[in-house]
């Protein structure tokens, strides 16, 4: 029915294990973190210390737009360290260190307690505060230890962080400033502080605290790049939690409301909203066009894959990210044959760096374009923006861009013309693997052989699925029945061979791809997960791979495993052989719910966030795959990325995906068919945008549930056709 309200029963199962709201304010803090703290606010982000010091052990230090440009940043109280009692996590890009000093003579334990209350963006802004809790006036004598080495953010990561460049550090009105100019880049931070004394050193205080008194300041870092000096993330005049500083977190609107009985989903969500915030960039070219980056502290920048990916997960919080990744994306895709860079006429691009030494990226340069799957997503996300309501002017305005991609997937994405898509490295330069599973070893056979390029990787061919079917359905709303019918014989020609050359018949499950020789890549992996997610499968595969994805050797009782236990190169703790990925796991959610494997998918979304709440809801780039009953929580993976973009979207996909939300503005419907897990409770989501209309579900723990706010998009209530 149009408008009104829409009662029924859902299809939820009888419950499976998984309050507060989602909103900008969450928790006060995140709980205690032991190792070190990481603030990241766009391409800014400083890590740390359980003290708070930089001291460049590492990837510690301050780094803004791909380079370090503080090294080290170490607090001493009268010449000593001060020692930690805690750090917490306030936003995404704001932290507190609490610490106290040693004991001061007369004194049996110390009195004097010291916060730092730390902010970044574009630069960062750290306040100073100490408390006083002894009966008579402290004389404190307090430094700031700093230096700048502006190594590249590759070199860091890499561990080669002794690859430096000239630094000039100097004094000069009143401020600590250190520059440094390349072939490439010039750039300068300068640190500035009132009534500081200031030498090449660092900067440094002389004051009384009274007894039960208090003594504070404030300290801003500045950074210039290539002469252009970067906004302070905040004003040294103003209070470090106040309301009229800049936040990064509310670039790009708060999204929808969510409410929710399970204080775990709550959690998730809530962390999600903030991290997804925090990553998000602003394209130079196009500053109100917003596109998330892929991860802290190392991928702080535009990638084609985890960008588009996101996007795709989010749209049922926000749109507009989608919007600006494409239009970012498209930009930048590709326009000439370039061996280094991979770069190819209609490819979208892999990564997008302005670090101090392109040099050191991938390619060689700024831009590097060695991705097999991000072409064909920029065409199914855009078919996805469609069903979900955005302007048609958009929709229009990228739809070259889709007809250049598809061009490249048929052409040099396709390099044997056998109608499949493949990747092989054009120098040493690139990836060796050019899917989402892109570790030198993430792609090998059941024995553990590695696969040799060129490989086709069948999630690759269901991508190419999905595009084809959203440039088929633009076709026909723009009322081009030849072009709808090209492009829709395309897809049904593509998913008959997909089903036919990938499928290991007597195994019951989908090949991870094809290798050099054409053979199928026999190893039991996640893979097949988006193949149900893009719809690619004939419904009897589907019900098997179903079943693949719940067996022991896959799912692990937190997420699916990136690769089955039963397999030659299975280790739980790596990257790409063993582990769980949330955003693979959410992306087999959808797929189950979309084949209408609801009981499978609540046991898979039950556990995804239950794991979250192991890491105070923020879900990590991944986690080791061992099995739930083997330890008391999922084990972290030592290098995780957090926040990493595709993991804090994988809690809306899973709720996206169990609310059984699948929308078609242009058409004017919507089709919502809640299964939720029953140990969920009751979940309210209020301002769903669909084009025009915010739509608002409440799913209640008997398992009935109203729409409201439908306007004149008819809800189905019915049993939805899963498959493609």
């Amino acid at each position: 029915m149009a408008g009104g309200t829409v009662r029924t029963r859902s299809n939820r199962g009888a419950g499976l294990s998984a309050g507060v709201e989602h909103s900008t304010s969450g928790f006060a803090t995140e709980p205690p973190e032991k190792g070190g703290q990481t603030l990241v606010a766009g391409t800014t982000f400083a890590v740390s210390g359980p003290d708070g010091d930089m001291d460049g052990d590492g990837a510690q230090g301050l780094f803004v737009r791909d380079a370090r440009i503080l090294s080290r940043w170490r607090l001493r109280v009268d010449g000593h360290p001060v020692e930690p009692l805690g750090g917490f996590t306030v936003e995404p890009f704001a932290g507190v260190f609490v610490a106290r000093t040693r004991v001061r003579d007369g004194h049996v334990e110390p009195t004097l307690l010291v916060e730092r209350r730390r902010r970044v963006g574009d630069g960062m802004r750290e306040d100073l505060i100490l408390h006083n809790h002894g009966v008579e006036p402290a004389g404190v004598s307090l430094t700031l230890e700093m230096a700048a080495d502006f190594v590249d953010l590759f070199a860091v990561k890499v561990g080669r962080p002794t690859d430096l460049v000239a630094v000039e550090v100097r004094v000069e009105a009143g401020e600590w400033r250190a520059q440094t100019r390349s072939a490439t880049v010039e750039r300068e931070v300068r640190v500035r502080a009132s009534e500081a004394a200031v030498t090449p050193d660092g900067i440094a205080f002389r004051t009384v605290v009274p007894p039960a008194g208090v003594w504070r300041t404030s300290i801003e870092v500045v950074a210039t790049v290539a002469g252009v000096e970067l906004p302070a993330p905040s004003p040294t005049g103003s209070p470090a939690g106040g309301a009229a500083l800049r936040r990064p977190a509310e670039r790009g609107g708060t999204g929808p409301r969510v409410e929710a009985e399970s204080l775990a989903l709550s959690a998730a969500i809530t962390r999600s909203h903030k991290d997804l915030a925090a990553l998000r960039l602003a394209d130079p070219a196009r500053p109100d066009d917003v596109v998330i980056a892929a991860g802290a502290p190392w991928f702080m920048a535009l990638f084609g894959r985890d960008s588009l990916l996101t996007s795709s997960m989010t749209l049922a919080v926000n749109p507009s990210l989608a919007i600006g990744t494409l239009r970012a994306l498209a930009r930048h895709q590709g326009q000439r044959v370039d061996p280094l860079s991979e770069e190819q006429p209609g490819r979208i691009l892999h990564e997008l760096r302005f670090g101090a030494d392109p040099a050191r990226a991938l390619g060689g340069g700024e831009r590097y374009y060695g991705s097999v799957d991000a072409t064909p997503l920029f065409v199914m996300v855009l078919g996805q923006l469609a069903r979900w309501g955005v302007d048609r002017e958009v929709i229009d305005e990228l739809l070259p861009a889709a007809d250049r991609a598809l061009d490249w997937v048929t052409t040099h994405g396709d390099q044997d013309g056998d109608g499949f898509v493949e990747y092989l490295r054009s120098t040493d330069r690139g990836l060796r693997h050019q899917g989402w599973k892109d570790s030198a070893d993430g792609i090998n056979f059941a024995d553990g052989t590695l696969a040799e390029p060129p490989i086709a990787l069948v999630e690759v061919q269901a991508y190419v699925y999905a595009a084809y079917r959203a440039r088929s359905g633009l076709a026909a709303e723009r009322g081009d029945s030849e072009g709808a019918r090209y492009w829709s014989e395309k897809a049904a020609h593509l998913k008959r061979r997909l089903n036919e050359e990938f499928w290991l018949a007597d195994a019951g499950y989908f090949a991870v791809g094809l290798d050099a020789e054409k053979r199928p890549i026999d190893a039991l992996a996640s893979n097949m997960g988006h193949v149900l997610w893009a719809g690619a499968a004939e419904p009897e595969k589907a019900a098997a791979v179903a079943g693949r994805l719940l067996s022991p050797e896959l799912f692990s009782g937190f997420g699916v495993r990136t690769l089955a236990t039963t397999m030659g190169a299975y280790n739980p703790a790596s990257y790409h052989n063993g582990s769980v990925w949330p955003h693979d796991t959410a992306l087999a959610v959808a797929g189950l719910v979309r084949y209408g494997f609801h009981r499978e998918a609540q046991q898979v979304a039950a556990g995804l966030i239950a794991a979250s709440s192991y890491f105070a809801g923020r879900l990590p780039e991944l986690f080791c795959g061992f099995d739930r009953a083997a330890f008391a929580g999922p084990v972290p993976y030592p290098t995780s990325c957090s926040p990493q973009a595709w993991a804090s979207a994988a809690p809306v996909a899973v709720l996206t995906a169990m609310l059984g939300l699948e929308p078609d503005v242009p058409l004017g419907r919507v089709r919502l068919v809640p299964v939720l897990p029953g140990d969920w409770g009751s979940v309210r989501v209020s301002g769903i945008p669909l084009g025009a209309t915010r739509l608002n579900v409440e799913v209640r723990a008997d398992g009935s549930y109203s729409v409201d706010g439908a306007g004149r998009l008819h809800v189905d209530g019915g049993v939805m056709a899963r498959s493609a």
